[in-house]
């Protein structure tokens, strides 16, 4: 596969619950509930507006599918409420998904355990650690290159694995360049903040080097997911492009449906394209990985049931058109918050009034495997396909709810060294299937000092973004690891 290097790195002058107690599907869902919902009708499209800080730009809209129209969410995430506690093990959910059929339970008993059964398709399938190429050379002047991927030296790596290094060296990106592909309140070098100290680090893998980054050539890299994977999104988009202007990008959010509906706000989503390398590169809006119904058409209060059974219309409708897919989904599992919207459970098309899926966590690790069964079932028709589950993003708050360090909790020793993941929900509902762990929760706990904190353009507020991050940031090496992996 043909490679196109992209280094555009700038440099500012001024820079630098016991395994019983986590079963997720209730009795009376197992046996005498077979799952058989077919997949939503991406026809027409819902609107949320996901509201995680105090700044306007921080505001943004998700669309899912609904037959109803569009609806409107506001969402917060800076209530206490928002620390989920993710439990020490998870189950296995064994479904099958017909290409154009509803979920269907193999055997209610596998879903009540953690094993994987071994009833896998017989297709070709990359491991999920990474093999990492040996590469060596020099780059021409204008910093593109071609190379074949292939090379006589190769090694497995867990990139997760590591330390924070400091570092003096060059970034992707200028935090005052990437203003057409970075929304301002992120970009945290044009914001009153005045300690950059954060950008003086980068991420060292334990048992090889970090390869260069690398834009595909005639590859669609599509991100689905909340407001952390819009700023990998975003991240990736500024590292693609060294941060510049790049007129030759294409805007090509039109043929995914990208466009403000009549009383929107904003589009679901956002695509471009690099017409030399046909890179596109997009993200879509789905906080949960469900699809969304409203339930009460007339209600000027309505309810909306938040189908757990089924993936949202988008990604069953441009599935085929994808060569790399990066889910993920984790801040928005608060009961608070499904009050406040009228979020209803529901599942075989039925609302769910009692049972373990009232419990958040379930809840959160049903649908999570749900989304994993349904993409491994679908790779054998995808087979240039990778898919990745990115891990949870940790919010970092201290006794006063602030983040206001300007060190990260690095000491002698720091390091992670563990071969399994931080977030137990996604390890397990990606083990025994095809689908990558893009592990970046265990690196991204030692940076608490890069979140967008309390500082905005304009000044500073009280209420301090504890789960977002300052860009050029911890989101770039996410990207790093991803590119790694691929």
């Amino acid at each position: 596969m043909t490679m196109l290097i992209k280094r555009s790195r700038k440099v500012p002058s001024e820079s630098t619950t016991s395994s019983t107690e986590d079963l997720f599907v209730d009795s009376s869902l197992s046996a005498q509930n077979q799952l058989g919902v077919p997949s939503p009708s991406p026809s027409s499209e819902e609107q949320f507006i996901e509201s995680s800080s105090s700044s306007a730009e921080d505001q943004f809209t998700e669309s899912s599918p609904s037959p109803s129209g569009e609806e409107q969410f506001i969402e917060s995430s800076s209530s206490a409420e928002d620390k989920l506690t993710d439990p020490s093990s998870s189950a296995q959910v064994s479904v099958s998904m017909n290409q154009e059929g509803p979920f269907e339970e193999k055997n209610s008993q596998s879903i009540m355990t953690g094993e994987t059964e071994n009833k896998e398709p017989n297709f070709d399938t990359a491991p999920m650690d990474s093999t990492m190429s040996d590469q060596s050379g020099e780059v021409n002047g204008n910093m593109e290159n071609t190379y074949s991927s292939n090379s006589s030296k190769t090694q497995v790596c867990n990139y997760s694995k590591g330390r924070w290094v400091p570092s003096a060296g060059p970034r992707f990106y200028s935090g005052f360049d990437c203003k057409r592909w970075l929304p301002g309140s992120w970009a945290c070098r044009l914001t009153k903040r005045e300690d950059f100290s954060y950008e003086g680090y980068r991420w060292q893998p334990m048992d090889c080097e970090m390869p260069e980054f690398e834009r595909m050539q005639d590859k669609t890299i599509a991100f689905i997911g909340d407001s952390l994977g819009k700023q990998q999104f975003h991240s990736l988009m500024c590292m693609a492009t060294g941060g510049q202007e790049s007129p030759e990008v294409q805007n090509v959010g039109s043929e995914y449906g990208f466009d403000i509906h009549p009383g929107g706000l904003r589009p679901d989503g956002w695509a471009y394209r690099f017409p030399t390398t046909n890179t596109t590169i997009l993200f879509h809006w789905s906080l949960t990985l469900c699809s969304w119904e409203r339930i009460k058409n007339k209600d000027p209060n309505p309810s909306y049931a938040l189908h757990l059974d089924r993936v949202p219309g988008f990604l069953s409708k441009f599935l085929h058109r994808f060569d790399v897919l990066v889910l993920n989904t984790a801040q928005h599992w608060i009961k608070a918050k499904f009050i406040a919207n009228h979020w209803n459970l529901y599942v075989n098309g039925k609302p769910i009034k009692d049972g373990l899926l009232m419990d958040m966590n379930n809840v959160k690790n049903f649908t999570v495997h749900r989304v994993v069964q349904w993409l491994d079932s679908q790779l054998p028709l995808h087979p240039g396909l990778k898919v990745f589950f990115r891990t949870k993003s940790p919010r970092h708050l201290d006794q006063s709810r602030n983040c206001n360090d300007t060190a990260p909790f690095l000491t002698v020793g720091s390091e992670v060294i563990q071969q399994e993941s931080s977030d137990k929900i996604v390890e397990n509902a990606v083990k025994g299937t095809r689908i990558n762990i893009l592990d970046i929760t265990a690196l991204s706990d030692m940076r608490h000092e890069a979140h967008k904190s309390q500082y905005h353009v304009f000044g500073t507020s009280a209420y301090y973004d504890c789960l977002h991050w300052c860009l050029p940031g911890i989101p770039d090496t996410w990207n790093e690891l991803l590119a790694a992996q691929l």
